[in-house]
């Protein structure tokens, strides 16, 4: 067997958020509707529900008002409260690609009591060709995880954090 190179291509991204890690984790994987951006949509029509299955195995989609689903890729590691691997499976051209896959890793870390570092690394950023150092500074850009883990902060101040 041979072993796949490294990849020196990945984004890493952190934040630390006033909540236990169960809380923190369960905000970033049940309830993704409530901060992921809706202009980070993939389908004809707005979506209204961004799911993760919560297993291993499980899909990872968006779902469409008209009822669609708009599959993202799938949930490769579930392991609440520490940490949650996804298969990344959109392309450059920001549609589905089942035979295509980075990786979002995203681990829970306590720092102290009520507080948890959230670190996203998405990596072999490699995989998407000659246009991998394109994605990668797409996905440093403000507007991609940044964006994504500022308003995971801000749903925690939301009313719906409390459910």
């Amino acid at each position: 067997m041979t072993a796949e190179p490294s990849s020196d291509l990945h984004v890493i991204r952190s934040i630390t958020v006033p909540l236990a890690p169960a809380a923190a984790f369960d905000l970033f994987t049940r309830r993704m509707t409530e901060f992921w951006p809706s202009g980070h949509s993939i389908g004809a029509s707005p979506f209204e529900a961004v799911v993760m299955e919560p297993k291993a195995g499980g899909r990872w989609y968006e779902r469409s008002a008209d009822g669609v689903d708009c599959p993202w890729g799938r949930v490769l590691e579930w392991d609440p409260p520490h940490r949650v691997v996804l298969a990344w499976q959109l392309n450059v051209d920001w549609t589905y690609d089942p035979g295509f896959e980075t990786d979002v890793a995203v681990t829970f870390t306590e720092v102290e009591e009520g507080r948890t570092k959230v670190e996203l690394r998405h990596g072999h950023l490699e995989r998407f060709g000659d246009r991998a150092a394109e994605m990668q500074t797409t996905f440093e850009s403000p507007e991609a995880w940044d964006s994504i883990l500022a308003a995971y902060a801000d749903a925690i101040q939301s009313p719906q954090a409390d459910h």
